[in-house]
Formats: C-alpha cells, sequence, structure tokens
C-alpha cells in the first residue's frame, strides 16, 4: 500500500482525475448530510428513498422515546 509522499491520507491506488471539485459542495451548504452506511446493512436498501423511507418509518419510536428520557430527567 504505497502513501502519497505529500498526503499521508491519500494512497496511490486512489483516482481523482475524473473527480469533479465542489459536486456537492451547494447541497452540502443547504444542510444535507451525507452518511456512509456499511456494506451489510446497505444491501437491503436499493437507493436513497428506501433509507429515507425506513428511518421515517422509526421516527415516532424515536420521538417516544425521546419524550421518555426528558420527562425522566
Amino acid at each position: 500500500m504505497k502513501v502519497m509522499p505529500d498526503e499521508p491520507d491519500i494512497l496511490e491506488e486512489y483516482d481523482f482525475s475524473s473527480g469533479v471539485k465542489g459536486k456537492y459542495a451547494r447541497r452540502y451548504a443547504e444542510g444535507e448530510n451525507v452518511v456512509v452506511i456499511n456494506p451489510d446493512v446497505a444491501k437491503y436498501f436499493p437507493d436513497h428513498e428506501a433509507v429515507h423511507e425506513a428511518l421515517r418509518s422509526l421516527l415516532p419510536v424515536v420521538k417516544k422515546g425521546t419524550r421518555k428520557n426528558t420527562q425522566q430527567t
């Protein structure tokens, strides 16, 4: 595993030649979060909408748990 001399965190195998600088900068600035899902979990979700749907289905449980925790303090 070769490391680039000027950038110890970047491996020589990484190829950014077709990368687009700032591609997601506007969305990030607007407050969009980027979350990396582990491969063992990602295999159950065909696309980002499936992830959103699953997370939205958990919101009532999360809200209920949050209410319970704030009442105990």
